[in-house]
C-alpha cells in the first residue's frame, strides 16, 4: 500500500498566461501558493481473486477487466502512462470537493502518478512530477489546462513559476519576510460560492480567444512582478496586493463571459461593501472557491454578509506532493 497527500493551491496573478497557446508566443509567469488543503491517493497491487483487474474508488466506483474500460481519464490514462501491467486497487479521499478552482483534478493526477511511481520503487522529483502531470492532462486525456496547477502541487510553497517560449519552466520560492506572509494570511477570507463547473470546458472558451485578449493577458502578466514588489516591501502594503488583485479579477472576466455570473458578481460585490479590498474566483472561473483581500477587522462583517457561503479556513503550506505512507 501507498498512500500519496498532495496540496490544493490559491493563485494569486497570472492565471491564462499558463497556457501553450500562450507560452509559446509570449512566455508566461504566475504567482500562487499551496494550501493545508489536500488529496489523499491511495494504491496498492490487486490479489488476483477477484473478476476485475482494476478497482478505483472516488466519487464513484469503478470495478473494471480492462485499463480501456476505466471512466476516470486521469486514473485511466496514469496508469497507461506508468506502464503498470498488474491489477490495482485505487481509492481518493480529498479535503476539498472537485471542480472547485483550487486545482483539484491536477492534484489528483499528481499525487496518483507519485503513488504509482512509488509503487514501482521508483522515485519521483518534484520537477518529473509535474512535467509528466501536464503531459498527461494536456496530451494523453487532451484537456484544455493549463500548466500551473500541476506545478503548484508537486512543488507546494509559495512560488513565482516563470514559463519559457521553449516549454520549459523555472519555479522561483517567494523571498518574502516571515511577518509578511502571515499578514497576507490574516487578510485572506475563502468561500465556497457552490457552484461547479468544468474548467477544461471554461478554458477551452478563452483559449480560443486568446488572440483577440493580447492587451488584457500582457497586463494580468505584468502583474506578477507588481505582486512580487509589494511582497518584497519595495513597492507597497498587503492593501496594494489586495487592491491589484482587484484590477486583476476585473481583467480576467473580461476574458470571456463564462468566467464570472450574476450571482458570483453578487457575491463580490457583496463582499467589496462589506470592507473587501479585492478578491477573485479561483481557476478557471464560473464557480466553485472565491478569494478575498480584507482588513481583519472586516473579517467579521464579511462573513455575516455571506452567511449563505461556507467560509473555510486555510493556511499556507509548504510540502507539496508527498508519499507519507510506504508499504509496497
Amino acid at each position: 500500500m501507498i498512500i500519496s497527500k498532495t496540496p490544493f493551491r490559491i493563485s494569486f496573478f497570472g492565471g491564462g498566461t499558463d497556457y501553450p497557446v500562450w507560452i509559446k508566443e509570449h512566455g508566461g509567469a504566475v504567482l500562487g501558493t499551496t494550501i493545508d488543503k489536500y488529496a489523499y491517493l491511495s494504491c496498492r497491487y490487486l490479489p488476483p481473486f477477484f473478476e476485475h483487474k482494476y478497482r478505483i474508488v472516488y466519487s464513484q466506483m469503478e470495478n473494471v477487466k480492462s485499463i480501456n474500460d476505466i471512466d476516470h481519464p486521469s486514473v485511466r490514462e496514469c496508469i497507461r502512462f506508468s506502464n503498470i501491467q498488474s491489477g490495482l486497487e485505487i481509492h481518493h479521499d480529498s479535503d476539498l470537493p472537485a471542480k472547485s478552482g483550487l486545482g483539484s483534478s491536477s492534484t489528483f493526477t499528481v499525487g496518483l502518478l507519485n503513488c504509482l511511481n512509488s509503487l514501482k520503487g521508483e522515485y519521483s522529483s518534484k520537477e518529473n512530477l509535474a512535467k509528466n502531470a501536464i503531459h498527461v492532462e494536456q496530451n494523453l486525456i487532451g484537456e484544455s489546462v493549463g500548466c500551473q496547477d500541476q506545478i503548484h502541487a508537486a512543488y507546494g510553497g509559495f512560488n513565482h513559476i516563470e514559463f519559457l517560449q521553449n516549454g520549459s519552466f523555472r519555479v522561483n520560492p517567494v523571498i518574502v519576510k516571515p511577518e509578511t506572509i502571515q499578514e497576507l494570511q490574516n487578510y485572506s477570507l475563502l468561500f465556497f460560492t457552490g457552484f461547479s463547473r468544468f474548467a477544461s470546458n471554461i478554458a477551452a472558451e478563452q483559449i480560443k480567444k486568446t488572440p483577440e485578449k493580447k492587451k488584457e493577458i500582457n497586463i494580468m502578466q505584468d502583474m506578477v512582478i507588481d505582486a512580487l514588489k509589494i511582497l518584497s516591501g519595495a513597492n507597497g502594503t498587503i492593501e496594494d496586493f489586495g487592491k491589484l488583485l482587484h484590477e486583476s479579477w476585473k481583467l480576467k472576466r473580461s476574458l470571456t463571459d463564462k468566467i464570472t455570473s450574476d450571482a458570483i458578481n453578487n457575491i463580490y460585490e457583496t463582499a467589496l461593501k462589506a470592507g473587501a479590498i479585492g478578491g477573485k474566483l479561483l481557476g478557471a472561473g464560473g464557480g466553485g472557491f472565491i478569494l478575498f483581500i480584507a482588513k481583519p477587522e472586516s473579517h467579521k462583517l464579511i462573513k455575516q454578509k455571506l452567511k449563505d457561503l461556507l467560509n473555510v479556513s486555510f493556511k499556507f503550506e509548504k510540502t507539496g506532493s508527498s508519499i507519507i505512507f510506504y508499504q509496497p
